[in-house]
């Protein structure tokens, strides 16, 4: 399996290069040169652990850089520290299933692709000639403390995660800053997170800079990423054909960045029979506005309930955009450059078209999400915010019952869950220590060139200590 860019460049990366590179060398993103179809295998897969559901997905996207043995590993590794058997279990309510993504060790939905990306990234590092990896990211919440999680303490990484300063919950915060491991940069950026997205981009996209400071990238730009969210839509998918075989299959993804709802496309495109994948939004609906009419016009991100979802640059729509223009890089870099120029692209009837075969999308305001929380925590089901904006979303479609993404532990959010329900969320007793500890993060403008001289002078720092300068 080779790797190329959405952006039409002829370069054919491998999966080791996909992991550790991010952003191809033309600024697309990196996407499989073609789809494997399991359709076939699906009766076969039904009563696979996680675990082992994994590896038979993975496999074919990894061939020639891991072995069977080394991808078993890794992935073994990878879901050792989840605090449930099932790694992503699904329960009942009024409207279809909760599928809780959240027993990962920073108690987000983002453990479940960055524990795998922080292996490989070990993995091929300890067999590789390049010397040490810098990590970059940027976080609107929960990729940050997961991320972190993921590498802290590892020989030869280092990660520098930007955060929008001040727009994240406070619980998100702690998680992150609270990390004081040497190889562990937190930078709060003095704007939002599309802000800080765009910094990371500019990094990516300065080949000079990438080459000499050895970039690595944990954001859903990372294919590794997308690959380990796809196994999910099947585990539960799977769990839903067998005890409901007569029953069509949906889900409802709440997203801003549309990483997770991309990964639900691909399920799709691979053999898994979803009907429909529901894009729930928050008031920051750049995703909801583009599947509805077709035009793509990024705004300025409101803060809302939803932190994580307050996005108007959504990097993953590229990769769909790829893919419903029949893989044509060059009429997806056409619509990038019209961004980069106008500020905005609309995208023709037939492409919407085939948008709108897969996904529908809703709006949720603030109100919905809060009225949400409650309801569900009269059925005694605990929800954060952002999981109550997919199944208000789903309830708005009106499909039959739906699998809703349940992206993060309500204790995450107990500031918007008491005031949905005046009652405090089941409390988390690693998250309730936080505040008592000691704290590190520095302070940054939108300034890509201030960024290139923080991480540069850390780098130098860290090497001239183990003697490497």
């Amino acid at each position: 399996m080779k790797y190329i860019s959405t952006r039409g460049h002829n370069h054919l990366y491998s999966f080791e290069e996909a992991v550790l590179r991010g952003l191809a060398m033309d600024g697309g993103l990196l996407v499989p040169q073609s789809l494997p179809d399991f359709s076939n295998q699906l009766d076969y897969w039904t009563d696979l652990s996680y675990q082992q559901l994994a590896f038979e997905i993975m496999f074919p996207f990894v061939e020639n850089c891991l072995s069977g043995v080394e991808l078993k590993h890794i992935i073994e590794q990878s879901y050792a520290v989840f605090d449930t058997p099932e790694i992503t279990p699904l329960t009942a309510f009024d409207g279809g299933y909760i599928l809780e993504l959240y027993h990962g060790p920073t108690f987000a939905f983002k453990d479940i692709a960055l524990q795998f990306l922080g292996n490989l990234f070990d993995h091929f590092l300890g067999k590789s000639t390049q010397p040490e990896l810098n990590i970059v990211g940027a976080t609107s919440g929960d990729t940050g403390s997961a991320a972190i999680y993921a590498v802290k303490g590892k020989e030869n990484v280092r990660i520098f995660m930007l955060h929008p300063k001040g727009k994240i919950s406070p619980v998100q915060a702690l998680q992150m800053t609270t990390v004081l491991e040497p190889n562990v940069y937190n930078i709060a950026i003095e704007g939002d997170f599309d802000d800080c997205q765009s910094l990371v981009k500019a990094l990516f996209n300065d080949e000079p800079f990438r080459k000499n400071t050895y970039l690595g990238a944990v954001n859903s730009i990372n294919w590794a990423r997308i690959l380990a969210q796809v196994v999910y839509y099947f585990y539960a998918g799977l769990q839903h054909l067998k005890s409901l075989p007569d029953k069509p299959l949906f889900f409802s993804v709440p997203t801003g960045n549309f990483g997770d709802a991309f990964a639900g496309y691909l399920a799709k495109k691979m053999g898994l029979p979803i009907q429909q994948l529901i894009v729930a939004t928050n008031e920051n609906a750049i995703v909801a506005r583009v599947i509805q009419d077709g035009r793509y016009s990024p705004t300025k991100a409101v803060a809302t309930l939803s932190p994580a979802m307050d996005i108007q640059v959504s990097s993953n729509f590229e990769r769909l955009l790829f893919y419903v223009l029949n893989q044509d890089g060059e009429a997806v870099l056409f619509l990038m450059n019209q961004l980069q120029r106008k500020g905005c692209f609309e995208l023709n009837r037939n492409c919407l078209e085939n948008i709108q075969k897969d996904f529908c999308a809703y709006q949720i305001s603030n109100e919905e999400t809060l009225e949400q929380i409650q309801q569900l925590k009269q059925q005694g089901i605990e929800i954060d915010p952002h999981t109550a904006v997919g199944v208000v979303a789903a309830i708005k479609a009106k499909l039959g019952k739906t699998l809703c993404l349940a992206t993060a532990h309500p204790a995450k959010f107990k500031e918007a869950f008491v005031s949905a329900t005046g009652v405090a969320p089941e409390p988390i007793a690693v998250l309730e220590v936080l505040k008592s500890k000691e704290s590190r993060c520095a302070t940054a403008p939108v300034d890509v060139e201030t960024l290139k001289q923080y991480m540069e002078l850390k780098i130098n720092e860290t090497n001239s200590r183990k003697g490497l300068l």
